[in-house]
């Protein structure tokens, strides 16, 4: 990265001061001899569990393989729908055809980006069996009114909490609730990027359901109930690896500091662009801002923005331009234009800007100064 840019994220930062943690602990991997599913994953699992509050995890191969697992353990499939929003990225409807279900897609509150419980209600048929919501940017979806509409439907909840590492939520009693706590499962990417990011790809689920556990565990390996004896027609290989598990270790412990730092920034920038036509992130406590996400006005000013900040070398992107069911892949499900309005308008308007626990506040400050360069009158 040239001198005096701002990179939208930047892991040597955050490795380079865990290099000999980093290095001890490939090197144990490596002197053990044992490369799956061996020590590292299992201590990495009942330590993940713990954090999240849960008393089960199951490491996986990535996010995307820990969602298709969840629905394949809840026993979802052909002739099935599964209730999720359009406006993530594309793996909860990957997992969903993937287990031969229907992916039924709803619409999000304008604010907070996330499921809209009115709409999840109205979507629900028959057939529908599980419901996936998004906590999404770090960000919980609203829990206690989503598992309300679900537990009077007898329908699963699978939390995405692949952007969530250590958000939480309040309950219906007022208690803080973890991203994890919620459904009957919930599924975490690693990717490296993440709050809590491998070096790969790298996932896992957590669960207080020992039945379900178990099933997730066979389900990861060929649907073996021990070597060589398969009693899950559905498994395949997806497995955490010693290595990553390892990594993984080494970073546990600096999650919530990490988490903190990211939340200090996004008060920097909320101070900085005071005024602006543009809305911020709604304030929430337990927000872990794996991504901070601004709203424009328009798509043309969203659109001047990305090019001024480009051209002050300032890192940024579009979480996500283009709402799944508009997307080519999923066509054939009928959605058209117009059918998610809130979701296809946000598309068009919001913008990432840079944040992670590494950036000076005179990073922050270059940012916020390009961005009023951009938008000011």
């Amino acid at each position: 990265m040239e001198p005096g840019a701002v990179p939208f994220g930047d892991l040597r930062r955050q490795n380079a001061p865990l290099r000999a943690e980093l290095d001890a602990a490939i090197t144990r991997v490596l002197d053990s001899g044992w490369f799956i599913l061996g020590q590292e994953v299992a201590a990495f699992e009942q330590e993940f569990a713990a954090c999240c509050g849960a008393t089960h995890c199951v490491g996986v191969a990535s996010g995307a393989e820990a969602l298709y697992l969840a629905l394949a353990a809840h026993g979802v499939g052909p002739g099935d729908e599964v209730v999720t929003v359009a406006n993530a990225c594309m793996y909860e409807l990957a997992a969903i055809v993937q287990a031969g279900a229907r992916p039924v897609l709803v619409d999000v509150d304008p604010l907070t980006q996330t499921m809209d419980p009115d709409a999840f209600a109205a979507a629900i048929t028959p057939r529908t069996r599980a419901v996936i919501p998004v906590h999404l940017f770090g960000r919980l979806a609203p829990m206690p009114a989503i598992c309300a509409v679900a537990s009077r439907s007898g329908i699963a909840v699978i939390e995405d909490a692949a952007q969530a590492h250590g958000a939480w939520a309040l309950d219906a009693e007022g208690a803080p609730r973890r991203a994890g706590q919620w459904g009957g499962a919930a599924c975490f990417s690693f990717y490296p990027s993440k709050n809590l990011g491998a070096l790969g790809d790298a996932g896992a689920i957590v669960t207080d359901d020992p039945a379900l556990a178990e099933r997730l565990r066979r389900l990861r390996m060929y649907g073996w109930a021990e070597k060589y004896h398969t009693v899950e027609a559905g498994g395949r290989n997806s497995r955490l690896d010693e290595l990553q598990a390892a990594v993984l270790r080494v970073k546990l412990p600096h999650l919530e500091a990490g988490n903190a730092a990211r939340r200090q920034r996004a008060a920097w920038y909320a101070e900085l662009l005071a005024g602006l036509p543009l809305r911020i992130p709604a304030d929430d406590p337990g927000h872990c801002y794996h991504l901070y996400v601004v709203t424009l006005e328009s798509r043309a000013a969203r659109d001047a923005l990305r090019a001024h900040l480009a051209a002050r070398r300032i890192g940024c992107d579009v979480h996500y331009p283009i709402p799944a069911h508009l997307q080519p892949a999923f066509a054939g499900l009928g959605y058209r234009p117009g059918d998610l309005p809130v979701s296809e308008e946000l598309a068009g308007r919001i913008l990432s800007l840079p944040l992670y626990p590494e950036l000076s506040r005179a990073e922050i400050e270059q940012v916020a100064l390009a961005v009023r360069e951009s938008l000011a009158p």
